[in-house]
């Protein structure tokens, strides 16, 4: 492996990431015991929660515009990196432009080809798909610094078909969201949800995979670097097969070898 030391940035909003358990989880998988650092967010300035600010994006089918930030969304940002619990509203960020600006708070000395860098954050980040000319949400931002968004775990993969049905039809009727989300509830994650430990994991090999191999993604929904677009294949890969197809054990295998 070209990498040698892993830093995790935490996101402390959402417990479940469990450091602890991530360290682990690297350290068996790939002999590495990565480092745990606060929020990266907690390392930048005033210029950063403008730069993140300015990194929003508000009209989903026009690619990445630079957005003039207002004084209101910079102080959104700059009390978010303060407390991250604040992000209770979703907003749509351009992932590669967040990337580039978090990447900038790395200090010099450990932007460096073999220090690979995960920044866990509750942000939805996103990126624009030329094939239907429209962002769409993304767990996973890959490259170094890799950035998993929890929000993106949640809210990228697609539910259920019949729950979209459902509640079209009973919105109408006024049915309550939450008895909705109850009848599909294990088809899906929530936040909180006791199962996204085990599915960051799974993002996880994907991240060190794609910085290593520069290929992220699996076909075989059994893999867990499947790279699944429904909630019901994330499950599944993560949740109940849990493990690397032979292809890309043979690979990991290669990679702790060198």
């Amino acid at each position: 492996m070209r990498v040698n030391r892993i830093i995790f940035y935490d996101e402390p909003s959402v417990p479940e990431i469990n450091l602890d358990n991530l360290v682990e989880f690297t350290s068996k998988t790939f002999g590495i015991t990565p480092e745990k650092r606060k929020s990266i967010l907690t390392y930048g300035n005033e210029a950063t929660a403008k730069h993140i600010a300015s990194s929003r994006i508000f009209k989903l089918s026009v690619p990445y515009i630079k957005h003039v930030p207002t004084a209101e969304e910079i102080e959104f940002e700059k009390k978010s990196a303060a407390d991250t619990s604040t992000n209770q509203n979703i907003t749509y960020y351009d992932g590669f432009e967040l990337q580039n600006i978090l990447r900038d708070i790395i200090p010099k000395e450990e932007s460096r080809e073999d220090v690979f860098h995960v920044i866990f954050t509750n942000k939805l980040t996103c990126t624009y798909d030329y094939n239907d000319y429209r962002y769409h949400g993304r767990a996973l931002i890959g490259a170094n610094p890799a950035i998993i968004s929890t929000t993106g775990i949640i809210e990228a993969p697609a539910k259920p078909r019949d729950y979209y049905v459902d509640l079209i039809t009973n919105s109408r009727l006024g049915v309550n969201v939450d008895a909705l989300k109850e009848k599909y509830r294990e088809m899906f994650l929530e936040y909180h949800d006791a199962r996204l430990p085990t599915i960051i994991e799974g993002y996880l090999l994907q991240a060190l995979f794609y910085y290593e191999t520069a290929e992220p993604f699996c076909d075989d929904a059994k893999c867990r670097l499947f790279n699944a677009h429904w909630q019901k294949d994330l499950l599944y890969s993560q949740m109940e097969s849990k493990k690397l197809c032979k292809k890309h054990q043979e690979i990991l295998q290669k990679l702790t070898m060198t």
